[in-house]
């Protein structure tokens, strides 16, 4: 994956992996997106929380899984601000480019709302990658 994606972390800052909802992931025991993100030679930021729990993804049509995960992720509050309570998004996400990593893209509906936040919390770019393509 490191050496396929040569292109797309060129001049990327950090990799964000997608986030699980705390419920899924204390189940699953893992976050596949995480441990693919730390394989990159990155720096690798959890910037993201999924705050809200959304349905699975593999059974929605396209129109679906942009409902279904629509205001589901913020950007971490333990990233909002340091010990003295100055903001950090200018370290971390704010005039960078970042890279979300996740495992499968299918409609690119949880990239693309991932993507969006991370942009308003001022991110210069975003990019996307992924090790499958459904």
């Amino acid at each position: 994956m490191r050496d396929a994606s040569e292109s797309i972390l060129d001049g990327c800052d950090c990799v964000v992996p997608v986030p699980l909802h705390l419920w899924r992931r204390l189940r699953r025991g893992f976050n596949q997106a995480r441990d693919l993100a730390t394989r990159l030679d990155r720096p690798v930021v959890d910037a993201l929380w999924r705050v809200r729990f959304t349905a699975s993804q593999m059974a929605l049509q396209a129109h679906a899984r942009h409902i279904n995960v629509r205001g589901a992720f913020v950007v971490s509050p333990l990233l909002a601000l340091d010990v003295r309570g100055a903001p950090l998004y200018g370290a971390l996400i704010q005039n960078r480019i970042v890279t979300l990593v996740d495992d499968v893209r299918t409609t690119g509906a949880t990239l693309d709302e991932c993507a969006k936040v991370l942009l308003r919390a001022g991110a210069s770019e975003v990019r996307a990658l992924t090790i499958a393509i459904a």
